[in-house]
Formats: structure tokens, C-alpha cells, sequence
């Protein structure tokens, strides 16, 4: 593992941990089955890879980048919108989660070229 795969695994690391503390402190009433579910979620654009690797990387990096989090966290706070802030956590945290594993945003070569290397 190169020095930058390691220095994004461990940024990935860190927004992970403020995110799931930042929804920790949110009074966003969501039960915790749901947020485990609303974490999760990005996953699924793993099914848009049965259109080929292109809409694949495309809808996946698109729910795996960390400005979506963050601007659904904005969003939220501007609109008062407390639930929407938390989606924005939960998004947040599972982005972060998934590059303190090692898995980066997806190449149109196929699932396993990530922006991290190769899985």
C-alpha cells in the first residue's frame, strides 16, 4: 500500500467517525434499524452495474463521493430540515467507511479499478 492510498484510508477513516458523531447528535428521531438501512443504501447502485461497467462506475461513484453527504448536510441545515441532515451524515459516514477500507470510487474497466488501486 503506497503512502497516499494509506493517507486517503485513514482521511476516510476520520470522516467516518465525525459523521456517525455528528448523527449521533442530531435529534433526528430515525430509528436505528432505519439509519443502518439509510447507511447501507449507496450499496445497492452496485446493481447498476448489470448495464454494463460505464452506468455502473457512474451511478455508483455518483452515491460514493463525499460531497453528496456533504451537500445533503447543507442542504438540511439551510431548510431546517433535520432528517435530511442525518441522510447527509449516514451518506457522509458510509463513503468514509467504505475508503477506510480501501474501496475508491469505481473505473469504467470494471468493479474491481477503484481510484485506490485494483481490489
Amino acid at each position: 500500500m503506497t503512502d497516499t492510498i494509506l493517507w486517503q484510508r485513514l482521511e476516510g477513516l476520520v470522516v467516518f467517525v465525525a459523521s456517525v458523531v455528528y448523527f449521533a447528535n442530531l435529534d433526528s428521531g430515525l430509528p436505528i434499524w432505519a439509519a443502518v438501512l439509510i447507511f447501507f443504501a449507496p450499496d445497492l447502485s452496485f446493481a447498476a452495474y448489470a448495464a454494463g461497467p460505464k452506468v455502473g462506475a457512474f451511478a455508483y461513484n455518483l452515491v460514493h463521493v463525499y460531497a453528496l453527504g456533504a451537500v445533503l448536510i447543507v442542504a438540511g441545515l439551510l431548510t431546517a430540515n433535520v432528517l435530511l441532515t442525518a441522510i447527509g451524515a449516514l451518506m457522509l459516514a458510509h463513503t468514509g467507511f467504505d475508503r477506510a477500507l480501501g474501496y475508491g470510487l469505481k473505473s469504467t474497466k470494471g468493479f474491481k479499478h477503484t481510484h485506490m488501486g485494483d481490489l
